[in-house]
């Protein structure tokens, strides 16, 4: 036996698209485990100086035999082309067909096709192509070899097997295997070169990424390639994070390019011997998402930052949402979570989120938390809900369920004997990175954050159509909720504490499990008023430095309604980047440090990411709490439209859904909307009754208006706002 393997003819291609068209075949997989296998490709691409860097998790692998199958009732005869990546065999109605055919003749009427699959090295994987059969997520696979074949020749499943609906990323090209996916590349210039030493330092304009081309080499010698986010960090052979050295023995010209992709701006080339070179370019390699979101203001500093977090977003939106494009390159939970919010206000790319969920999870047993982090496997919780809530995709939530039962599962047999969370070996409490930031005892936060991924789980629960699980959740989650504030909430502090040592709270208040109470909602009116004076506006609790904690920071004030403040935070904090000559954001900024000190981190001099994920965040603040739109029912079928100029002349943007856009136009004294999709609710405070024609306008308490807005109409709101 051996595999067959087709020859390709081309290695890039689309994958983004997130609806197959009708009648269009693509390359389906046991689900989940193509995800699993390609970030596996793309974390084990990292390198230190030219060193092998891998995750230091458990890393998953796909299952190497996989049965997939569909039933069919057709009307006449149909050919049905066959492309395997593995060893096969194919069965109709359950009697096998010698040798490994590329294509099979299915009789007229009712007929069951089946394909079992074996490949140890990459996924195992079917395309499919007739006239009315086709492979796409409608198939049902299987890792279970557990079929028989009765006395009477017709298949049953005797084993309770169970069969799930196929993984698919739309790659439809039945000669391109999906074992050498690849993202796409264009070739770009350097804006400048100059000479430097032995070669020369290429600038290309701003922070990117992908594969540096050697044009015209020649010689005998060594070629050593020193990126750089910064010229200072290409410039330091001895401590630049990446590099390549590539001997040389050419005697004609040649154009060589680097074998791994790399973040940089400047490139410096160094050659020994009698090597030489041309020039030096670059393959900018991409994900081909779609520009939907948009936001535009009378504020020049405020739209610049805007493009530059969308740029940065764009960079770390990879085969996967990934934290930073020099390191880790790696699928943090913690950083995708972020990731997702703002894929929803800019490129609404959902089955990124859906590969970055399940490439995560991994397979069971559970034996670690996500990462190795306890809050990150929260998060992967949370983002799973919100995925349901901005798209409406229930089955998405049906089929990841019970991946989530059993990570829910471990995470309930580690709590202590106060039924809360501490740590325990082989754990990580992150939380953020702080100078002096506890991790002792049982830290608030981290209940914070399991109270709300039960909660989650209940409403998945009740997706799943699980109702045992809906109560069982349900409660823990409420005796949990309860216990938080029994234990952590200090009256005198007006505020939750951030940990309890030897079953006693401890003095020290952070902000981290107060800001994420308020849009969490778990805070009384008055608890929020205390917690935003005495923890948020207080200059004597310690500030947050990292734009990865600043996101949530600024969301719970947002969430109350200072966006004046947190413009102005925006302003400074993002804006001072740009005042530093930052092209994307950064993975940790402090106006307290000097010059080159921006780039330090981890205790080396460039170990700071300059383009990192988290950075990215005034794309989610401005698109939900400015632009103010938000679903209030899954898949946006209802929403709200809130804006607020936060002291802004005008703003206006589009808010992406699965089925539209939302467009958004505001000013000081009128709103203009229109949407592809759902019913909205315009919420203005105006002193007086609002004028618009054509519109449903109801007071719904004093000052505060409400306007219907229906999908496909162009709305024009005059109104009256009053004083800030």
């Amino acid at each position: 036996m051996k595999f067959r393997i087709y020859i390709v003819s081309a290695l890039c291609f689309t994958f983004f698209a997130e609806q197959v068209q009708a009648q269009k075949a693509s390359w389906i997989w046991y689900p989940g485990d193509f995800d699993i296998y390609m970030s596996n490709v793309m974390q084990n691409r990292r390198t230190e100086r030219g060193s092998f860097f891998p995750v230091f998790w458990k890393m998953d692998s796909h299952f190497v035999l996989v049965d997939f199958h569909k039933e069919f009732n057709l009307a006449q005869a149909e050919e049905v082309k066959l492309f395997v990546e593995g060893t096969y065999n194919v069965k109709i109605d359950g009697q096998a067909i010698t040798g490994f055919p590329k294509s099979i003749l299915i009789p007229a009427g009712k007929h069951k096709l089946s394909l079992k699959v074996y490949n140890q090295a990459h996924v195992p994987a079917i395309f499919i192509r007739g006239k009315t059969i086709i492979s796409d997520e409608t198939w049902l696979s299987t890792f279970e070899d557990k079929e028989w074949i009765d006395a009477s020749g017709k298949t049953s499943d005797k084993s309770g097997t169970t069969f799930v609906s196929a993984g698919s990323w739309n790659l439809t090209d039945p000669m391109v295997l999906p074992s050498q996916f690849k993202l796409p590349v264009v070739p770009q210039s350097a804006v400048k070169t100059e000479k430097n030493n032995n070669g020369s330092i290429s600038d290309f304009g701003k922070e990117t990424f992908g594969f540096i081309k050697v044009h015209g080499l020649k010689g005998k010698g060594k070629l050593s390639i020193y990126y750089g986010e910064s010229r200072e960090e290409a410039l330091s052979t001895d401590k630049c994070e990446t590099l390549d050295y590539v001997d040389i023995d050419l005697t004609d010209k040649k154009d060589s390019i680097m074998p791994l992709s790399k973040a940089f701006r400047y490139v410096n080339s160094q050659a020994t011997g009698n090597v030489t070179l041309d020039s030096v370019s670059m393959l900018y390699e991409y994900a081909p998402v779609t520009e939907r979101g948009s936001f535009k203001s009378s504020d020049a500093e405020l739209n610049k930052i805007y493009d530059v977090a969308k740029y940065t977003f764009h960079l770390n939106t990879r085969e996967f949402f990934i934290d930073g494009i020099k390191r880790d390159r790696w699928v943090w939970s913690g950083d995708a979570y972020q990731s997702y919010l703002m894929n929803y206000y800019s490129f609404f790319d959902a089955p990124t989120v859906k590969r970055t969920l399940l490439a995560q999870r991994g397979k069971d047993p559970v034996t670690a938390h996500i990462n190795t982090i306890m809050d990150y496997s929260f998060y992967w919780f949370l983002g799973i809900y919100d995925y349901y809530k901005y798209t409406g995709d229930k089955k998405f939530v049906q089929d990841i369920y019970p991946r989530m039962q059993s990570l829910m599962t471990y995470i309930d047999g580690r709590k202590n004997k106060n039924g809360l969370l501490e740590w325990m070996p082989g754990d990580w409490i992150f939380i953020d990175w702080a100078d002096k930031l506890s991790k002792d005892g049982e830290v608030s936060f981290e209940q914070l954050l399991y109270a709300r991924s039960l909660e989650t789980m209940a409403l998945c629960a009740k997706l799943a159509g699980d109702t045992d699980g809906v109560s069982k959740y349900d409660e823990q989650a409420k005796l949990l909720k309860n216990k938080i504030f029994e234990l952590y909430w200090n009256q005198n502090k007006h505020a939750l504490v951030h940990s309890r040592v030897d079953d006693k709270q401890t003095e020290n208040v952070t902000r981290y499990a107060n800001m994420f109470s308020i849009f969490f909602d778990y805070f009384t009116p008055e608890q929020k008023l205390e917690v935003k004076k005495n923890v948020l506006l207080n200059d004597s609790i310690a500030k947050i430095t990292t734009p990865y904690m600043r996101f949530y920071e600024l969301e719970a004030l947002c969430a109350m309604g200072e966006q004046s403040y947190v413009l102005k935070e925006m302003k400074s904090y993002w804006g001072g980047m740009l005042k530093l000559g930052a092209t994307s954001f950064w993975e940790e900024y402090n106006p307290d440090k000097k010059g080159t000190e921006h780039l330090a981190m981890y205790g080396r001099p460039f170990g700071k990411s300059l383009c990192h994920a988290w950075g990215a965040s005034p794309i989610y603040l401005l698109g939900k709490y400015y632009l103010g739109v938000q679903p209030t029912s899954p898949g946006y079928e209802t929403y709200t439209i809130e804006p607020n100029l936060g002291g802004l002349n005008w703003m206006e943007g589009k808010v992406p859904t699965a089925n539209g856009d939302i467009s958004v136009y505001i000013s000081k004294n009128e709103v203009r909307v229109k949407s592809a999709y759902g019913v909205g609710k315009l919420k203005l405070k105006s002193k007086s009754k609002p004028i618009a024609k054509g519109a449903e306008i109801r007071e719904i308490s004093k000052g505060l208006f409400e306007v219907t807005i229906e999908k496909g109409k162009d709305y024009s709101v005059k109104y009256n706002p009053p004083a800030p």
